[in-house]
């Protein structure tokens, strides 16, 4: 008897429908054909024992099965259960009426228990793409898929429960979710504040504009002056996840598996802080079976690189094209993987080797010429792609123990906001711009004029601080930014004094 049921491999974010085509004949072998990898052709002997653990068992005849289409690799252990059900229906030891209007996923125990599976999300929402009537899963991942709506989600703890319900002895529960209740009840649920960082204005200034414009950012100073401690804290000022961004985000991190069982849909930006020993695959992604790096999961969010130099710079360098495009392309023989990679880079240095060139106590006691050697291992383009720099200072004790409080994240996101909405309305219409930061050159001429004292403030600082030429396009950014937190028009000289100051590591004096 032929028999099909209904799996789902996973490619990048978006999912394929997987045909399982199961054929019970006279005869004796079990051939499992259509690209699958070791982890699938592993399944007999995972399917075999669950069976008869639960009272039945894998037919003694010759069984194929057919994963279609067979161009495409199947891989991991999340097709045990369809194939499963696909024998047992086969086989007549169930009904097999409604197998085919259902999309099933699930790796067995021996025991015939179900254990949790990546990719939940874009699966779920393929299966409702192409009207299957449900999706039957680990219980684990049932909240997760429940996001999609218009489709029946069915969560389980056992191969049992299936049978049962096929059988139509036993329904199962539907699990539901409201999305919209669920995504608006915890989009601020933040533990950190600014409210917590005593002292460091100018900084805290700083991370404002770098949120308000979406710029990349890169904080110098000693250590145990708060750079870790200010950008852990950045995501709560960001402007909130809207519901679009947080289905592509969370659909990100199913694919990776980051996904745990009491989570439907991520409400909060992420927020990745790789060691600086990670690998350039780490970071961008990638592997035999492409899977989403740092770059990607920190999508539509902070990705946060402490001490930045030390990283290899065969990792920093990989970063340049997705810092551009906003992507991550993976290619392998066969195929080419896809992942969003649109986040905000906060990284932070110590300004020389031992940590303390320009500390207003410390002396720094690097070598000559070491200060320089140090900065050297950053690329400039890598630094192009960075519209701020700043110092940050160690904390004075009457700022740390002073009672009077700072001012809190919510304020400060409600202006960010404000900006933000500005620009949204200015690049209305444009593709793929929705922020200062992704202003080409012909946006900056179109967006960032400046008036007769602004050329000439920006062209006393060219010369007298010698900033380099890559500088003055930041600057225009930057002071764009700074315009819109104020909400004017136009870019005043008081705007460009300001960005002026956040572009240290341009300066000629730095390191000498």
């Amino acid at each position: 008897m032929l028999v099909k049921t209904f799996g789902s491999a996973v490619q990048g974010i978006n999912a394929t429908t997987i045909t399982i085509e199961v054929s019970i004949s006279q005869g004796i072998n079990f051939y499992l054909v259509g690209l699958p990898d070791s982890a699938v052709k592993e399944s007999q002997q995972r399917i075999d024992s669950a069976l008869r653990t639960n009272g039945y068992k894998v037919p003694g005849k010759k069984i194929v099965i057919n994963m279609a289409p067979a161009d495409i690799r199947k891989e991991g252990s999340a097709y045990d259960l369809p194939l499963a059900i696909g024998i047992l229906a086969a086989s007549e030891q169930i009904k097999h009426d409604k197998v085919s209007q259902y999309l099933i996923m699930g790796e067995l125990s021996l025991d015939g228990g179900l254990q949790k599976i990546k990719g939940v999300l874009p699966i779920a929402i393929q299966a409702r793409k192409e009207g299957f009537k449900g999706f039957i899963l680990p219980k684990e991942n049932a909240r997760e898929a429940a996001v999609v709506d218009n489709l029946e989600i069915y969560g389980v703890n056992n191969i049992k429960e299936v049978i049962d319900f096929f059988n139509e002895e036993k329904t199962l529960e539907q699990t539901i979710v409201d999305t919209r209740d669920d995504f608006f009840t915890n989009i601020n649920n933040y533990d950190i504040d600014f409210s917590d960082v005593k002292g460091q204005e100018s900084v805290k200034r700083a991370l404002e504009i770098a949120a308000a414009g979406g710029h990349n950012i890169i904080m110098i100073g000693p250590p145990g002056a708060g750079k870790t401690m200010l950008a852990k804290r950045i995501p709560t000022i960001t402007p909130p996840l809207t519901l679009h961004e947080a289905l592509e985000t969370t659909k990100i991190h199913s694919v990776a598996g980051k996904i745990d069982g009491n989570t439907s849909l991520m409400t909060c930006r992420p927020y990745r802080a790789p060691h600086h020993t990670i690998s350039d695959v780490a970071l961008v992604g990638g592997g035999g079976y492409p899977q989403p790096g740092e770059i990607s999961l920190a999508h539509n969010g902070v990705l946060f690189l402490d001490e930045l130099p030390e990283f290899q710079r065969s990792v920093l360098e990989v970063m340049r094209q997705p810092l551009e495009d906003r992507i991550i392309s993976i290619s392998r023989a066969k195929f080419t993987v896809e992942y969003p990679a649109s986040f905000m880079l906060v990284s932070s240095m110590n300004p020389c080797p031992c940590g303390y060139y320009n500390h207003p106590d410390k002396e720094c006691v690097c070598a000559p010429g070491n200060i320089q050697r140090y900065l050297n291992k950053i690329s400039g383009p890598l630094l192009d792609r960075i519209d701020i720099q700043i110092e940050v200072v160690p904390v004075s004790y009457d700022e740390l123990s002073e009672i009077r409080p700072a001012e809190s994240s919510t304020v400060i996101r409600e202006r960010v906001i404000a900006a933000r909405k500005k620009q949204l309305s200015r690049y209305k219409g444009k593709t793929d711009i929705y922020c200062n930061a992704q202003m080409s050159s012909k946006l900056i001429r179109e967006y960032c004029e400046i008036d007769s004292p602004g050329k000439a403030l920006l062209k006393k600082a060219m010369e007298k601080l010698g900033l380099s030429a890559r500088a003055y396009d930041r600057i225009l950014k930057v002071s764009r930014t700074i315009a819109d937190l104020e909400d004017k028009e136009n870019i005043q000289a008081y705007h460009l004094a300001e960005a002026i100051q956040f572009r240290s590591l341009d300066r000629n004096t730095w390191g000498t």
